[in-house]
C-alpha cells in the first residue's frame, strides 16, 4: 500500500493512496474467516461453516467490508504521518476519489481540522465609543409615561366625542355579506383607540363618536388574515357604552411606592435613580446592537487571519443556496438543475458571505473559550420561554418546536456571540 499525505494548509489536508487488490483480498479472507466462526448456516455446526460458504452467502458485502478496512488503514496511517489526532478532526473525511482497476484502487481523502486561531490583543479591535448620557428631561418623561400606563381608567362625565387615546367600551357584531361570522361579536369590550389592535381602519371610524351612539364600521380584512375572512369586506354594528380615559396621577413618593413594591426605601428620588439606570441600559443596549457589535464583529473577521476548513464553508454555501432556492419559482429551480454551469455560478455568489460567517463563528467560539463564556441549555430554554410568553405563546410548546426543528444550537451560538461581544465592549467602558 502506497500512502502519501499532504498538508494543504493548517485546517485542511489530503491523503492519497494506492491500495493493491491483494490487500483487499487479504482483508476479505480475514473477515470471512472471522464470520465463519459465528455465522449460522443450515446444515453446518456453529463455528464449522466453510469460508467458501461464507463468501457465497455474503458476496458483495464482504468486498465492501474489505475495502472499508483498507480505507481505515489509509486514514490511520495518513493521520499518523500528518501528526493529526482524531480529536482534532472536523466532520467526516471526504472521499474525493475511489477508482478501481483489476489490480488496485486509487483513493484520495480530504480531511479538515479545527483551525488554530491566534486572537492577539482583542482590545485593539474594540471601537472607541462614549457611554450614552440620559438627561433629566428623559427621566421625567419616562416616569410620566410609567405613571400614565399604571393609572386606572375612569368613565368620563361629559359626553364628548372620542379621540385617540380614549378607551371605548363597546358592543359589536361583525358580518360578511349580511352573515355574522364566528368571533365577530363582543360585549363591553374595552378598546384603546390608537392601539391598532383591531382590523385596520376600525378604530379610526370611532374617532368623533359619542357615548350611547351606534355606528356601522366598514373594514376590509387584510390579505394575510388567517382563515376564510382574508381579503373580505365586513361591516360591524358598534354601540358605544362608555368612554374612559386615564385618571391623572400625581408624581410623588406615593406613586413611587406603588411602582416599587417591596422596596423599603421607595421614594420619588429612588425611583428617579432606578429609571435613569434603566434608560442608560436601554440606550447602551441600542448602541451595542445597532452599531458597535456589528462593527466589532466585522473588525475581528477582517483582522484575525486563519485557515478555514473547506467543507464547513461549502456547507454554509449549500445552506444559503437552499434558502435562495426556496424563494425561486419551479422554472428557475429546474433551470439550475439542467445547467451545472449556472448552478456553480449561483453557488459562488454566496462564497464571500459564507467565508465571513464561518470565520466569525470560529472567532466567537475561540474568544468564548478564552473568556470562559458558556451558555447552558437551561439558559437557552429560559430565553425561549420568556420570548414566547412576551408573544402570548405556550412556552413549552415553543421550546419543543425549536428543539424538534434543530434550532437550539443556533440559538445557543447566537447567545454566546451576544455575550462575547457585549463583554468586550463592557471591558472598554469598565
Amino acid at each position: 500500500m502506497e500512502i502519501k499525505s499532504n498538508r494543504i494548509d493548517s485546517a485542511n489536508a489530503e491523503i492519497t493512496a494506492t491500495i493493491s487488490m491483494d490487500e483487499v483480498n487479504a482483508n476479505l479472507e480475514k473477515i470471512a474467516k472471522e464470520l465463519s466462526k459465528t455465522t449460522k448456516v443450515q446444515g453446518f455446526r456453529k463455528g464449522k461453516v466453510p469460508v467458501a460458504i461464507v463468501k457465497k452467502q455474503y458476496g458483495q458485502k464482504l468486498v465492501e467490508d474489505a475495502e472499508a478496512e483498507a480505507l481505515r488503514t489509509v486514514m490511520s496511517e495518513g493521520l499518523k504521518e500528518l501528526d493529526i489526532s482524531n480529536d482534532s478532526l472536523m466532520g467526516e473525511p471526504n472521499i474525493t476519489k475511489f477508482e478501481k482497476t483489476d489490480t488496485s484502487i486509487e483513493v484520495a481523502i480530504k480531511i479538515a481540522t479545527r483551525p488554530s486561531i491566534e486572537l492577539g490583543d482583542l482590545t485593539k479591535s474594540v471601537p472607541d465609543f462614549e457611554k450614552p448620557t440620559i438627561s433629566d428631561e428623559d427621566v421625567n418623561a419616562r416616569i410620566k409615561q410609567l405613571a400614565e400606563q399604571n393609572a386606572p381608567l375612569v368613565d368620563i362625565k361629559r359626553n364628548r366625542k372620542m379621540k385617540e387615546g380614549d378607551t371605548a367600551v363597546i358592543d359589536f357584531e361583525g358580518s360578511v355579506d349580511g352573515v355574522v361570522f364566528d368571533g365577530g361579536t363582543g360585549k363591553d369590550h374595552a378598546l384603546l383607540l390608537g392601539s391598532n389592535s383591531f382590523i385596520p381602519g376600525f378604530e379610526d371610524q370611532l374617532i368623533g363618536v359619542k357615548r350611547d351612539e351606534e355606528v356601522v364600521v366598514k373594514v376590509t380584512f387584510p390579505e394575510n388574515y388567517g382563515g376564510d375572512l382574508a381579503g373580505k369586506d365586513a361591516e360591524f354594528k358598534v354601540k358605544v357604552n362608555q368612554i374612559q380615559e386615564k385618571e391623572e396621577v400625581e408624581i410623588n413618593d406615593e406613586l413611587a411606592k406603588k411602582m416599587m413594591p417591596g422596596e423599603e426605601n421607595a421614594s420619588l428620588e429612588e425611583l428617579t435613580k432606578q429609571v435613569k439606570i434603566q434608560l442608560e441600559n436601554e440606550a447602551l443596549g441600542k448602541l451595542y446592537n445597532e452599531d458597535l457589535k456589528p462593527k466589532l464583529l466585522d473588525t475581528l473577521v477582517e483582522t484575525i487571519s486563519f485557515d478555514l476548513p473547506e467543507f464547513v464553508v461549502e456547507q454554509e454555501i449549500d445552506m444559503a443556496l437552499n434558502k435562495k432556492a426556496g424563494t425561486m419559482s419551479e422554472e428557475e429551480v429546474q433551470e439550475l438543475r439542467d445547467s451545472k454551469e449556472k448552478l456553480d455560478t449561483l453557488r459562488e455568489t454566496f462564497r464571500d458571505d459564507a467565508v465571513k460567517s464561518v470565520r466569525a463563528t470560529f472567532i466567537i467560539d475561540s474568544i468564548a473559550i478564552e473568556k470562559g463564556v458558556q451558555i447552558e441549555e437551561q439558559e437557552v430554554m429560559q430565553t425561549i420561554y420568556y420570548e414566547a410568553m412576551q408573544m402570548g405563546q405556550d412556552p413549552q410548546k415553543a421550546y419543543e418546536q425549536y428543539k424538534e426543528a434543530g434550532y437550539l444550537p443556533a440559538i445557543q451560538m447566537s447567545m454566546v456571540e451576544d455575550r462575547v461581544l457585549s463583554g468586550l465592549l463592557n471591558d472598554k467602558i469598565a
